[in-house]
C-alpha cells in the first residue's frame, strides 16, 4: 500500500474523541472535532463514525458493534465542535444497547441507537460476491478522474479524503453517456495503514459508507453530481456489521437503489473483502431535489 499518512491521520484524529468515561446525569459526554474543509456542513459519515466511537467507549471491549439505526436531524456546522451524549440503555449477557445524540448549540444533529455483541458461534451464510470484478489496482484513482479540475470540492475529493476510492462503474462526477442503471460499485480502502483496533475499522467503514450510498439513485436517472441546482442530503442510516475486516485492505462496495419517490431515494450497499466474504450491509434514504421538479417550474 502506498502510504499517505496525512489523510489517514485526519480520520484517526476525528475518531479520537475528548471526554471522560464516566456518566454525567444519564449520559456519558464526549467531544468530537471536525477537520478543516470546504463544505458548509459536516459530512454525515463523520458524525456516524464519531457517534460509534463515543458509544464504543462505554461498552466492554469484548463487545463489538453489530448494528446501528440513526436519523440525521440537522446539518452540522463544521466550525463548531460536536458534543456526543451516550445513554446506556441496556447491558445484557451477550448484547449491549446505546443511544447516542450528537449535539450542536444544544440541539441534536443526529439521533442513533447502536447494538454491541459478545462473539458467538452460530449459523453462517452470506450473499455471494459479484464475479468478474476488475482488480482495484487496474482502476483509476479519484485523483486521476477529477484532480485536474480547479475547484475546491474536486480537490478535496481527489486529495483530501482518507479513503482511496476506485470506481468500477463509470463515475458520474460529470455527465456520462453510459446507460442509466440503479447500480454502482467501487473498491475502497484507507490511504495508509490503520491501527489494529477493530472498533476503529468498524467506525471507519461507517464513515466511508456515506460517500456514495445515494449515487445509484442519481445514476438511475442519468443525473451527475455536478447537476446544476442539485440538493441532496442524508435523512437516515442503518448499518449491520457481519464479520471482522480491515479498512486498510481493499473492500468491494456494491450499491443499488430499489426506489425513488417524493423527492426521496433509497440506497443500499454491501461490503465484501477480497476473499469474497460479506462483511457489512448498509441502507440509507436521502432527500434528492432537482430544480426541474420545484414548485412553479
Amino acid at each position: 500500500m502506498t502510504e499517505d499518512l496525512g489523510t489517514t491521520q485526519i480520520l484517526l484524529d476525528l475518531l479520537n474523541l475528548d471526554g471522560e468515561d464516566q456518566a454525567r446525569t444519564d449520559e456519558d459526554i464526549f467531544i468530537g472535532h471536525t477537520p478543516a474543509q470546504t463544505r458548509p456542513r459536516v459530512f454525515g459519515g463523520q458524525v456516524l463514525a464519531q457517534s460509534i466511537m463515543a458509544a464504543t467507549r462505554t461498552v466492554e471491549p469484548s463487545r463489538a458493534i453489530h448494528s446501528l439505526h440513526g436519523y440525521f436531524l440537522r446539518p452540522g456546522d463544521p466550525s463548531q465542535n460536536i458534543t456526543f451524549g451516550v445513554q446506556r440503555l441496556r447491558d445484557g449477557r451477550s448484547f449491549s444497547a446505546r443511544r447516542v445524540h450528537a449535539y450542536q448549540n444544544g440541539e441534536p444533529i443526529l439521533s442513533m441507537i447502536t447494538s454491541f455483541q459478545e462473539p458467538a458461534a452460530g449459523l453462517e451464510h452470506h450473499d455471494p460476491m459479484p464475479i468478474d470484478v476488475p482488480a482495484p489496482e487496474s482502476l483509476p484513482t479519484t485523483a486521476d478522474l477529477v484532480g485536474h479540475f480547479d475547484h475546491p470540492v474536486a480537490k478535496e475529493w481527489a486529495f483530501e479524503r482518507p479513503f482511496d476510492v476506485r470506481h468500477i462503474s463509470e463515475p458520474i462526477y460529470l455527465p456520462s453517456d453510459s446507460p442509466n442503471a440503479a447500480d454502482s460499485a467501487v473498491w475502497l480502502r484507507t490511504t495508509s495503514s490503520m491501527p489494529d483496533d477493530p472498533a476503529l475499522h468498524r467506525a471507519a467503514l461507517a464513515y466511508a459508507s456515506d460517500y456514495l450510498l445515494l449515487e445509484p439513485v442519481l445514476r438511475a436517472h442519468g443525473v451527475p453530481w455536478i447537476h446544476r441546482g442539485l440538493s441532496i442530503a442524508s435523512l437516515d442510516h442503518a448499518m449491520w456489521w457481519h464479520r471482522d475486516f480491515r479498512v486498510d485492505e481493499w473492500l468491494l462496495y456494491v450499491l443499488h437503489s430499489p426506489s425513488a419517490s417524493s423527492a426521496r431515494g433509497l440506497g443500499t450497499g454491501k461490503f465484501y473483502n477480497q476473499a469474497g466474504e460479506l462483511v457489512a450491509t448498509v441502507a440509507q434514504e436521502g432527500m434528492i431535489r432537482l430544480p426541474e421538479f420545484s414548485e412553479g417550474s
